[in-house]
């Protein structure tokens, strides 16, 4: 089983979205049993709620459902329990470098290092713009979501 955790702030946008996404991506390849998918976010402002509802509609437009998700914060635990570590920012990859133990840092990454057509370092928070912003978030979380499947399927399945 390979285990995943995708970072944002808050764990109500670009998290829950790679985190929606990449499951319908592991699901159609048919690797459900076989990847481990979850989101948190490295502050504790919406533990418990859902993604914002933005995030949702945007997502859902896609065939992407993202209602059953619900917040939490990273905690360090997290680290020895997840084999990939995914940051959508480098500020989120600073917060989750800080408390993550240095022998596991090589489990932390940057989410789009994984996309081959994105020229972009960072999926951009999009929750104080208006939804052409989402729209660009789920643009970028789709390209990075491939590349990740692949280097998944290539390193640790034999598919």
């Amino acid at each position: 089983m390979v285990k995943i955790l995708f970072v944002c702030l808050g764990n109500i946008c670009r998290s829950p979205t790679a985190h929606g996404v990449f499951e319908r991506f592991v699901q159609q390849a048919s690797l459900a049993q076989r990847i481990e998918i979850d989101s948190a976010g490295t502050h504790a402002y919406h533990i418990g709620e859902q993604p914002d509802k933005r995030a949702q509609a945007t997502a859902l437009n896609r065939g992407f459902d993202l209602s059953s998700q619900r917040a939490r914060r990273v905690q360090k635990t997290d680290f020895d329990y997840y084999d990939y570590v995914i940051a959508m920012d480098n500020d989120n990859l600073a917060n989750l470098l800080e408390i993550c133990p240095q022998a596991l840092s090589n489990k932390v990454s940057l989410f789009l290092s994984y996309s081959s057509d994105v020229d972009e370092e960072e999926v951009p928070d999009p929750y104080y713009g208006g939804p052409g912003g989402f729209e660009r978030v789920l643009d970028m979380v789709e390209s990075a979501a491939e590349g990740l499947l692949n280097e998944i399927k290539e390193k640790h399945l034999s598919v």
